[in-house]
């Protein structure tokens, strides 16, 4: 099972970063994916531990993914010394790498949870949300995709954004058809 996940990791130099990330669960923990080249997977190498925080609001993802909006509030790990969590997240857990396996493309980071902690309830589904998870997950790969499947995509999509979002996850969604339509602006020039 993968979860959708924030995951905060922290430079060397005290620096949070924070991104969206499919966390695969395995037995005492999970196990990160992160892309090559990313600040992710450098923080994850260094420090051999991170947060996976666990959200529900749609605009990190977006916000994180085009790049509209970065600067969530972050706040002190509780057990893991110099790591940062999402200050409004609904819970999260702090993990530690036991085991790397390296791959040109996408190294594998085994890691154990050390610590969970809730925050807030976590209220119900809402399909919104979900679409602009997978929205997200598409601009993220707008240079691998062809605009046929993005559009047929993005409009099965929509259904649920017009149906059940709120404020929060129509901005979402905004930031994600401007940065659609951004990459084919470039694209064509």
């Amino acid at each position: 099972m993968i979860r959708e996940t924030i995951v905060t990791t922290v430079s060397a130099a005290g620096e949070a970063h924070i991104a969206p990330m499919g966390a695969s669960v395995v037995e005492g923990g999970y196990l990160l994916q992160p892309f090559r080249p990313s600040r992710t997977l450098d923080n994850l190498a260094a420090a051999k531990s991170c947060v996976v925080n666990f959200s529900d609001d749609a605009r990190i993802f977006a916000g994180c993914i085009t790049g509209r909006h970065r600067s969530w509030p972050t706040v002190p790990a509780t057990l893991l010394k110099g790591a940062a969590r999402l200050a409004d997240c609904l819970a999260h857990d702090e993990v530690e790498v036991v085991r790397m396996e390296d791959d040109p493309t996408r190294p594998r980071f085994f890691c154990r949870t050390i610590h969970r902690e809730t925050h807030a309830p976590f209220l119900g589904l809402n399909r919104a949300v979900a679409a602009v998870l997978e929205g997200a997950i598409l601009v993220s790969r707008l240079h691998m995709m062809d605009t046929d499947r993005v559009d047929r995509e993005m409009n099965y999509l929509s259904i649920a954004i017009d149906k059940t979002a709120g404020p929060a996850e129509r901005e979402a969604w905004d930031w994600l058809c401007e940065t659609i339509a951004d990459h084919r602006a470039r694209a064509a020039s």
